[in-house]
């Protein structure tokens, strides 16, 4: 699911559950409406992303790419190291800010899911599918 909020200067994506393939039906109206939106920044909340592919990275790189072509940025927030090699995979990791600084906890509490590396969650391997959140 991928919400939508926006400030005078700002279209906030708030993304939860996988960005894969098997979501790519709603992109486009997703990027048309952010498009359309016309802020100068746009941040993507990646906290409660569970599982991010090549698809999720193509759609994420197509906002970033229309964002700068208007001179905005687009800010990364919450994205895991997963999610961050499959974009520097992509050869995209440059066209985004990463807001390594942002503190996912109250929002991965929430959804009872604990990222890889979160305080008090085990150590996790670095390349496996994200557990998915329970209800």
């Amino acid at each position: 699911m991928i919400e939508i909020a926006t400030s005078p200067t700002t279209t906030t994506l708030v993304i939860t559950g996988d960005l894969d393939l098997a979501e790519r039906d709603q992109f486009p109206e997703i990027a048309s409406r952010v498009v359309g939106l016309r802020r100068q920044l746009l941040v993507i909340d990646m906290c409660r992303v569970t599982f991010m592919d090549s698809t999720g990275a193509a759609f994420l790189i197509s906002l970033a790419d229309s964002g700068r072509k208007r001179g905005g940025a687009t800010v990364l927030r919450g994205a895991d190291e997963r999610d961050l090699f499959v974009l520097e995979v992509c050869g995209a990791l440059d066209m985004f800010r990463v807001d390594r600084d942002h503190d996912c906890e109250d929002s991965a509490a929430d959804t009872a899911f604990t990222r890889p590396g979160a305080a008090g969650s085990p150590a996790a391997d670095p390349l496996p599918h994200r557990p998915r959140p329970t209800a």
